[in-house]
C-alpha cells in the first residue's frame, strides 16, 4: 500500500484525469453498477417467478409484476452493458487523447537531445506501451474494481436490512473475493514480474557479451557451453510463466469454490429465514440465483489489480518525463528579420560537480553566414545545437537571435530553424505529402518546385506514380541521398532563416557526399548555415570553420586563410582530398 501511494505522490497523468472527467467517470461507474445489478435482479426475478408459477397460481395477476420485472431487467442488463461500454471507451479516449498531446509536447521539447541518445521510433514505442497500460488501468483495473466494491457495498447493506449476522457473513466471504485474492494475486505476481525483469536484463547483457565473443568460444569449442548459458535464462523465464499460469488457475478455481459457499450459505440462510409460510419460500431460489451474475464481475478484479507491476512502471515512466510546459508570459517573436545568432561567455556542465562541456564559449554567426562547425567525437558539437535551439539552458551566458534571448523564441522555432540530420524521418505517405510537412499551406506547384530545386524531378519522372508515389515508412523506397533531398525540399518549403546541419552526409559515399553538399549550398545559398560534420569534405562552400576541442573553439578562420596558415588544418584537409603529400607534412 505504502509503494502505491508513492506512484501516485508526485503523479501528472492519472489522477488530474480522474478529477478532470469525474463527472463522465461516475457517470461510467454507475451504469457498470447498473449492468451487473440488473443481471443480479434478473436472476432473483426468475429464481422468484419459477416458484411462484410452480405453485400454479389461479390468476396470472399473481405473477404479472415478476413477469415484467423479468422482462424489465432482461432489456436492462444488455442496455445498461451497451452504454457502459460506449461511456466507459468515451472516457478513456478523452484522456489517451490528452495522454497523446501530453507525451508530443514533452518529447518534442527534447528531441534534439533525444535522438542523440536513442533511436526515436524505440523510445516513441515504448511510451506509446505506455499509454496503452495506463488506458489499460482504468480499463481493466480500476472502473471492474470500483464496480465490485459497489456491488459488494450493495448486497452487504441488502442482506444485512434482512439480517445483520449474515450480512457480515457475506462481507467476510465477498471480501476474500474482491479484497484478499486480488491483494494475493498483486504480491506473486509483483514478485514474479520483478524476478522475470531481472533475469531478461541479465540475459541482454550476458547474450551481447556473448555475442561479441563469440570467435572466443569457437576457438575454444565449448559451443555447447555457449548453447546452455543462452537457454539457462530462457527457461528460467519459461518457468516462472508455468507459474503464473498455474496460479491463476488455483486462484480462479478458489474464487469459484467461495461463490459456491456463498450460494451454500444464502440456501441455508433463506430456508431458515423464508419458510415461516409457503408464499415466502418462493424468495430462496431468487436470493441463491442472484449470485451467478456476480461471479463475472468480481472474479476480474483479481487478474486486473494483478497487472499493476506492468502499470506502475508506465505510471513512473511517463511521469519522469518533463511536462513542464514553456512559459507562455515569457515568449516573444522577432519583430525584425533574423539579423545575427551570437553566443556570448557560454559555460556549461552536464550535471553538479561534472567536467565543464563549454568555459567562457563566444561565437557570431551573421544572417547569410556559412559555418562548419568541426571537432571529434564527445567535444559537445551536439551539446551546442542543443543550446543553440533551446533544447537546453546554459549554466552562465547568453544564447541571442537578435538580441533576444533563445529561450523567449520557443513558440517560433519552427519559423525560425530549419534542422536536416543523419537521418531525416519521412513517413510511409506519398511524396507530395512528405515534402508539404514543410510549409502545410503550400500548393503543389510550389512542392514540386522545390522536388525541382533538390533534382530529384527527373527521377520521380520515372516512377509509376510519379509525385504520389508512396515513399513508404522512414523512406525505404529510397536511398540515402535520395531521402535526404526529399528533407532539403521540405526545409525549403519551411523557408527558415537558419539552417541547421547535423552531419548529413555521415552514412553516404563521397560521390553522393559530394553531390548532395553542392545542393545544399546552392539552394541554400540565401539562409544563414550552422554545418556540423566531422571531415573537411565539402568545406570550400562555408565562409567560416571551427574547431571544437575541450570547451573552446583551437582554430577559427575562412577555409582558405586556415589551408595557408594552420597545418594541422591543411593535413586534415589534404587526408580528406586524399592527396599524397599528406604524408609528406607529418
Amino acid at each position: 500500500m505504502k509503494d502505491f501511494l508513492a506512484t501516485f505522490k508526485n503523479d501528472t497523468w492519472v489522477m488530474p484525469y480522474l478529477r478532470k472527467y469525474k463527472k463522465l467517470l461516475a457517470l461510467t461507474l454507475f451504469l457498470g453498477l447498473m449492468t451487473f445489478f440488473c443481471g443480479s435482479a434478473l436472476m432473483f426475478n426468475s429464481g422468484y417467478l419459477i416458484s411462484k408459477a410452480a405453485r400454479h397460481p389461479y390468476n396470472i395477476l399473481m405473477i404479472y409484476v415478476p413477469i415484467v420485472l423479468t422482462r424489465a431487467f432482461g432489456i436492462g442488463r444488455p442496455a445498461f452493458r451497451y452504454a457502459e461500454r460506449i461511456t466507459s471507451h468515451n472516457w478513456v479516449l478523452r484522456i489517451v487523447s490528452d495522454f497523446r498531446k501530453k507525451l508530443y509536447q514533452s518529447v518534442a521539447k527534447h528531441a534534439v537531445a533525444i535522438r542523440q541518445n536513442f533511436q526515436t521510433g524505440d523510445v516513441l514505442s515504448i511510451l506509446a506501451d505506455d499509454i496503452d497500460h495506463i488506458e489499460n488501468l482504468y480499463l481493466r483495473t480500476v472502473f471492474p474494481t470500483v464496480i465490485a466494491w459497489l456491488m459488494t457495498l450493495v448486497i452487504v447493506i441488502g442482506l444485512g436490512y434482512f439480517s445483520w449476522w449474515f450480512g457480515l457473513l457475506m462481507l467476510l466471504m465477498l471480501g476474500l473475493v474482491v479484497v484478499i485474492m486480488p491483494l494475493w494475486s498483486v504480491l506473486l505476481n509483483g514478485a514474479r514480474e520483478s524476478r522475470s525483469r531481472q533475469i531478461q536484463q541479465g540475459f541482454y547483457t550476458q547474450l551481447t557479451d556473448s555475442v561479441m565473443g563469440l570467435g572466443d568460444w569457437l576457438i575454444a569449442g565449448r559451443q555447447t557451453d555457449f548453447y546452455e548459458r543462452q537457454t539457462q535464462p530462457i527457461e528460467a523465464i519459461a518457468a516462472l510463466r508455468k507459474q503464473d499460469h498455474r496460479f491463476q488457475w488455483w486462484r480462479d478455481f478458489t474464487i469459484q469454490i467461495i461463490f459456491g459457499v456463498i450460494c451454500l450459505a444464502l440456501l441455508i440462510w433463506s430456508s431458515f429465514y423464508w419458510t415461516t409460510n409457503a408464499a415466502s419460500s418462493n424468495w430462496i431460489a431468487a436470493f441463491v440465483l442472484s449470485v451467478f451474475p456476480l461471479v463475472d464481475a468480481m472474479q476480474s478484479v483479481s487478474q486486473g489489480v494483478s497487472e499493476w507491476p506492468s502499470y506502475q512502471r508506465s505510471i513512473k515512466r511517463v511521469n519522469a518525463l518533463d511536462t513542464t510546459p514553456e512559459d507562455e508570459h515569457d515568449q516573444t517573436v522577432l519583430t525584425e528579420p533574423f539579423q545575427v545568432l551570437r553566443i556570448a561567455d557560454l559555460d556549461f556542465k552536464y550535471a553538479e560537480g561534472g567536467h565543464a562541456i563549454f568555459d567562457g564559449l563566444n561565437l557570431t554567426l551573421k544572417a547569410g553566414e556559412k559555418l562548419a562547425l568541426l571537432g571529434p567525437s564527445g567535444t559537445g558539437k551536439s551539446t551546442l545545437l542543443k543550446l543553440i535551439l533551446g533544447d537546453l539552458t546554459p549554466d552562465s551566458g547568453t544564447v541571442q537571435l537578435n538580441d533576444v534571448p533563445i529561450t523567449r523564441l520557443q513558440n517560433e522555432r519552427a519559423q525560425l530553424f530549419g534542422v536536416l540530420d543523419q537521418q531525416p524521418y519521412l513517413f510511409n505517405t506519398t511524396i507530395m505529402n512528405n515534402v508539404r510537412m514543410g510549409n502545410l499551406q503550400a500548393t503543389d506547384e510550389q512542392v514540386k518546385a522545390a522536388l525541382a530545386a533538390v533534382e530529384l524531378a527527373p527521377l520521380i519522372d520515372t516512377l509509376p506514380d510519379g509525385y504520389e508515389t508512396v515513399v513508404e515508412e522512414g523512406g525505404a523506397r529510397f536511398s540515402g541521398g535520395e531521402r535526404q533531398r526529399l528533407a532539403l525540399a521540405r526545409i525549403l518549403l519551411q523557408d527558415a532563416p537558419i539552417i541547421i546541419l547535423d552531419e548529413p552526409t555521415v552514412s553516404l559515399d563521397p560521390i553522393t557526399e559530394a553531390h548532395l553538399l553542392t545542393t545544399v549550398f546552392r539552394v541554400l545559398h540565401d539562409k544563414t548555415i550552422l554545418w556540423v560534420t566531422h571531415h573537411l569534405a565539402g568545406v570550400n562552400h562555408v565562409d567560416q570553420v571551427r574547431f571544437l576541442e575541450d570547451g573552446q573553439f583551437d582554430m577559427a578562420g575562412t577555409p582558405s586563410e586556415l589551408y595557408a596558415n594552420a597545418p594541422r588544418f591543411k593535413r586534415l584537409y589534404d587526408l580528406d582530398q586524399g592527396r599524397d603529400d599528406a604524408n609528406n607534412d607529418r
